[in-house]
């Protein structure tokens, strides 16, 4: 079994290629270019570098949200045209349980974080549970849209140790540090954002027990609505305000 895995949901674009529990290639950046001069390339040169027929894959895993409104949208423009040009099913991968699954083996809860602006972070607090042969994600908190104060609340109810990831950790460590009542940590450089390496390896998990959609089917998963969204409803409201 062969899945191609594919992360563009924040500030790291990424694409990786699984096959039978072995990471054949991972071309992961953080850097300034946009997902839309970067995926394509990167799955290009994966392709070259290990003579990849991408007809072989069974099929592409994706982070399918939450995160940025732009990445997201060029992560499932790219997905979708691959399994339609290709006639291959698309797993949906959760983008915090993609993170999560960095950690996967850990001991402590692990709590993702990534920055959604205005004091909120998209976050879910996951454990591992071992399997028979293998550690199983388990959700303790499905992904959410909340201020960060919510998640520490909720993180200080659990009175178990936890691990944090994510790009929201830089921003709101202060807070962590000062609100944070349990024993906590954060995650190593290596596994600290997105990769598309537990987005394929997830994603091979979810393909086996049937959790595909077809290429034209697929939508990414906001949580909540875009900034412009928003903007146009206060300023409607505002003249419905007027108005009255």
């Amino acid at each position: 079994m062969k899945i191609l895995g594919l992360d563009s949901s924040g500030l790291v674009a990424s694409a990786a290629i699984v096959e039978d529990g072995i990471l054949l290639a991972e071309y992961t950046t953080n850097y300034k270019k946009t997902h839309s001069q970067t995926l394509l390339p990167m799955l290009d040169e994966i392709r070259k570098m290990i003579d990849l027929n991408l007809a072989e894959v069974d099929a592409i895993a994706i982070a399918s949200g939450p995160g940025s409104f732009t990445g997201l949208r060029i992560g499932a423009a790219t997905a979708k045209g691959l399994g339609l040009a290709l006639d291959k099913p698309l797993v949906e991968v959760p983008t915090l349980e993609g993170l999560a699954y960095n950690l996967c083996g850990c001991k402590q809860l692990v709590c993702p974080l990534m920055d959604a602006r205005r004091n909120q972070v998209y976050t879910g607090i996951y454990e591992f549970v071992k399997g028979n042969q293998e550690y199983e994600l388990g959700i303790v908190e499905s992904q959410c849209a909340v201020d960060i104060t919510e998640i520490i609340a909720k993180l200080n109810e659990k009175d178990r140790e936890v691990i944090f990831l994510g790009d929201g950790v830089p921003v709101y460590q202060k807070v962590i540090e000062e609100k944070l009542q349990v024993p906590y940590s954060f995650a190593p450089a290596n596994n600290n954002r997105q990769r598309a390496a537990s987005i394929a390896a997830l994603g091979a998990i979810y393909y086996k027990v049937g959790k595909t959609v077809s290429a034209a089917a697929h939508q990414p998963e906001y949580l909540r609505k875009s900034q412009a969204e928003r903007e146009q409803e206060e300023k409607l409201r505002q003249e419905r305000t007027e108005i009255q």
